[in-house]
């Protein structure tokens, strides 16, 4: 994690970070409709986002990624592969994109979000998987198995690819999770559940790949689908007034509960700390030549402290650990 610290501190230092969202709304579907790249676009783009998508037209068969507005939850089965289960995308909103893990599902990063940390998105099932796991079908078991007691999973696991290198790093999201010794924690995953990519690093795209317990001779029985909404990414912004790279300095850092920050301003400055969404966790006045940050109450993860003196602003990235 040092060498991730190391990069973004160095992509900071000339920028504040801002927080911009992705939720796919623009494709303005009417209700219950898709698209699936039938036009031969090869995918589809949503502000910085890209996403791929392969089309066959000789088998009217996708892979990659789709956008959808479609709301059914209860029909089982592939004619139904285009709706999320919680029949609408994040927070209520109309779209959201859905991906058949087939090909290439990658998400490329483009224009000046290329090369910044992602901090993260909303994920859930798709009610063709999740109807699938929960009463199984003809090509898939039920989870669980008979007694319940089957330690199943549906397992999806998003890496970053950085100047043509896939991270060691991953973040893991259980779509489903068995395994439990006691099966009343046992779920399959029927709502938006956030996952906190800021772990990863710098990004020019993310990597989507799907594992299940339940396989055949041919590979997973799950079906491999899954679907994204509301992307936040990380934007550098200009910022008004004079830009002093070196107004403070923070230790240690990452910290499991205090930071310690210095500052060149001769009186007392603002201290913002922002959490990887963009949302202000803290603020804090400190006196020259500088104080303390008590982070304890706060999460593990990325945040941006940004100070503002007569000196200017500048931002820099601490990690709680």
């Amino acid at each position: 994690m040092k060498w991730q610290l190391t990069l973004l501190l160095a992509f900071c230092a000339p920028f504040l970070m801002g927080q911009k969202v992705i939720g796919f709304e623009e494709f303005n579907l009417a209700p219950g409709a898709f698209l699936n790249g039938s036009d031969g676009s090869g995918g589809f783009k949503s502000g910085e986002v890209f996403l791929r998508n392969a089309f066959d037209a000789q088998y009217m068969s996708w892979s990659g990624w789709a956008i959808s507005s479609t709301t059914d939850t209860l029909t089982p089965g592939f004619t139904n592969q285009y709706s999320a289960i919680t029949g609408k995308g994040y927070a209520g909103s109309a779209h959201y994109a859905i991906t058949y893990a087939f090909g290439n599902n990658n998400m490329v990063l483009q224009g000046s979000a290329a090369g910044n940390p992602v901090a993260g998105m909303y994920i859930t099932n798709s009610t063709y998987a999740y109807l699938s796991m929960k009463d199984g079908d003809a090509f898939s078991k039920r989870f669980g198995g008979a007694t319940g007691n089957d330690p199943d999973y549906f397992l999806l696991t998003i890496k970053a690819y950085y100047q043509g290198a896939l991270s060691a790093d991953s973040v893991a999201v259980y779509l489903a999770d068995y395994r439990f010794s006691d099966n009343s924690r046992d779920y399959i995953l029927n709502q938006w559940k956030w996952a906190d990519l800021s772990p990863l690093g710098p990004a020019d795209s993310l990597s989507f790949s799907l594992s299940s317990s339940d396989v055949g001779l041919f590979g997973m029985n799950t079906p491999a689908y899954f679907c994204m909404d509301h992307i936040s990414l990380s934007i550098p912004v200009g910022v008004a007034g004079t830009r002093v790279p070196d107004l403070f300095e923070v230790y240690p850092n990452p910290t499991a509960d205090v930071i310690q920050i210095t500052h060149s301003e001769s009186g007392p400055v603002d201290c913002y700390l922002f959490d990887a969404n963009g949302k202000l966790a803290l603020r804090q006045p400190l006196p020259a030549p500088g104080g303390q940050l008590d982070l304890q109450h706060l999460p593990p993860g990325t945040y941006f402290a940004t100070l503002k003196g007569k000196q200017g602003q500048s931002t820099r990235v601490v990690v709680r650990e």
